[in-house]
């Protein structure tokens, strides 16, 4: 089946667009799994739909990340150089649903999805540390894996490590003593 024949069959993605129309960019179903495509104003309108409405009841929060796409080319073309992945599932279709924003690098801001799903705040804080993408309306906006004091984000595709100085150790007496007892 095509995509464009599995999405004009696909039950999630025709009361998505039914719903949102054209605020809806781009859609999709890759491996039984619907995909949307849509601008930051209307992630959490689209996340509380997916959630809320009784005939698909995507009621977990799976997964939220951050994309960089700082190589981005003609097989990958994207209008964004980063992008907030979210994945939801919804147990009574036993499916999962992918929600994708394009997020600009001039600004990397994106709502929020706590006040729906509580368990976003570390995912949230996750792509905040290594990506560098803020969420508008978090409750504790802060890095959980770096230092608070860098200003790197170390996920993002430019970073690059701080060279550290090698300490080079050897004691020959111990080394000889491991070979010849073999080890």
């Amino acid at each position: 089946m095509t995509e464009a024949s599995a999405v004009e069959t696909d039950a999630v993605v025709a009361r998505v667009q039914e719903a949102f129309g054209d605020r809806i960019r781009a859609a999709g179903v890759d491996y039984d799994q619907p995909w949307f495509v849509v601008a930051r104003a209307d992630l959490r309108a689209l996340a509380a739909f997916l959630r809320d409405d009784p005939a698909l009841r995507f009621t977990r929060l799976v997964d939220l990340c951050g994309v960089d796409y700082l190589t981005a080319g003609p097989a990958l073309p994207h209008d964004a150089r980063f992008e907030v992945v979210v994945h939801l599932h919804s147990f009574p279709l036993r499916r999962w649903a992918r929600i994708r924003v394009p997020v600009p690098e001039d600004d990397p801001v994106v709502p929020s999805l706590t006040p729906e799903w509580p368990a976003a705040n570390w995912f949230e804080r996750e792509a905040y540390d290594m990506f560098g993408i803020r969420f508008t309306d978090h409750p504790d906006l802060t890095r959980i894996l770096t230092p608070d004091d860098w200003e790197v984000h170390p996920l993002r595709k430019d970073f690059q490590p701080p060279r550290e100085p090698h300490e080079w150790s050897f004691n020959p007496e111990e080394w000889q003593k491991a070979v010849q007892r073999g080890s």
